[in-house]
């Protein structure tokens, strides 16, 4: 929330006293997902009663400041069915300082809102804060600070460093590894004898090189069910982790279970690479498949699919079809024009891919087990670009046997 507050107000200026904004649109940046304004109340009092403090010193004067984190704060609204908005102010002694740098951008706090620990946001802010730093390394500080930073609390009195490392940072660190792609960051311990009394971080830029170490098996901190399931699917475990990090689990639940249930599903063609019709149903966001075999449906309803859900498993077999027609097609062609297809891949279409399907395509090309799906469907697109009418879709059904006339 706080970093919501201050990317709205690097867009009002620095020269403000006060920013304001409807409610409504800080929440919605914050990702509050709760209706209680006195839990939000609440948020925003804890801002209140956190300090800042900083000590400067040099040969004519030294200096120490200490200040809030967040000035006046109020929440107004004119009347009923009139917005609501909240304003604030930054204490003078810190209100340049923050506002001006343009610290937070739209990019770092959609990025922000995707960490799904509170130690990956932190670690996130730090690696952008210390990016454009000369020798690009963090703080120095010892283990007991980090992990009050890293896990939000103050209370804490005594840290084993062994499960702070496994439980907290290498988490943490492989969040941000799965979602940033302007840096990735390096845990430097700093040993008193034999005992590791300090940490810092040192923040990479990004390289194409670096791309290989998406296997490293430390990236494997997310739900371990879904994970499992993705790679029962088919895919690779860095391929899964990479498809996990970047979708909405709602979403992505939603998708296994299509695609689950299409398996079992023994009125269509058998799927030959379940895999590829799962990034197919993410990118298409289609709903569960109507067929009956979802244990929330009685079981005389399962016998009468609708024309709806026939027509659809009719376009996927048919656009399943078209993408292995359009496999074998460049298969067949020259190394030449295969070369040519895939630049011409690469300057319509692989911009608007997922960042880990980019990486994938970037790193293997057509044998990407993860970007093939796309490329192939892309190359189908442009090879035969008018869509199928009514009667090639029947047509296709018949000879498929999808559906039978009786």
């Amino acid at each position: 929330m706080y970093n919501a507050l201050l990317f709205h107000a690097q867009r009002q200026g620095v020269d403000l006293p006060t920013y304001r904004l409807p409610l409504a649109e800080l929440i919605g940046d914050a990702r509050f997902n709760s209706n209680n304004t006195e839990l939000l109340k609440a948020h925003l009092r804890d801002m209140q009663a956190t300090t800042i403090e900083w000590s400067t010193s040099g040969p004519a004067e030294s200096k120490w400041v200490s200040t809030q984190l967040i000035g006046t704060i109020k929440i107004e609204q004119s009347g009923r069915g009139h917005p609501c908005f909240i304003s604030w102010t930054y204490p003078e002694e810190i209100r340049e300082r923050l506002v001006r740098p343009r610290q937070y951008t739209r990019l770092m706090l959609e990025i922000s809102a995707q960490m799904r620990s509170y130690a990956a946001a932190v670690l996130y802010e730090i690696g952008t804060r210390y990016l454009t730093s000369p020798n690009r390394l963090t703080m120095r500080e010892d283990v007991m600070w980090w992990a009050a930073v890293l896990s939000g609390r103050s209370d804490i009195k005594k840290v084993d460093y062994r499960f702070l490392k496994r439980d907290v940072i290498s988490k943490a660190m492989a969040e941000v590894e799965a979602l940033c792609e302007e840096f990735s960051l390096e845990l430097i311990e700093h040993k008193r004898g034999r005992k590791i009394q300090e940490l810092q971080f040192r923040v990479m830029p990004r390289v194409q090189q670096r791309l290989s170490d998406i296997g490293d098996a430390r990236r494997n901190v997310f739900d371990l069910e879904l994970i499992g399931k993705l790679i029962q699917i088919g895919f690779k475990q860095d391929h899964a982790q990479d498809i996990y990090a970047t979708t909405d689990e709602g979403v992505l639940r939603a998708a296994i279970a299509h695609v689950e249930q299409r398996l079992k599903n023994s009125a269509l063609p058998p799927l030959r690479t379940p895999a590829a019709y799962l990034r197919d149903a993410l990118k298409r966001g289609y709903p569960e498949l109507d067929d009956g075999t979802s244990p929330t449906k009685p079981p005389a309803q399962a016998a009468v699919p609708t024309p709806e859900s026939q027509l659809q498993r009719v376009r996927e077999a048919w656009e399943f079809d078209r993408r292995q027609q359009a496999r074998a097609l460049y298969e067949e062609m020259d190394v030449t024009a295969q070369a040519e297809a895939r630049l011409r891949f690469e300057k319509e279409e692989v911009e608007r891919l997922a960042t880990p399907i980019a990486r994938a395509w970037f790193r293997d090309g057509p044998t990407s087990g993860m970007a093939a799906s796309s490329f192939y469907e892309w190359f189908a697109q442009s090879t035969w670009p008018e869509p199928p009418t009514d009667a090639m879709l029947l047509n296709f059904a018949l000879t498929k046997g999808i559906v039978r006339v009786d």
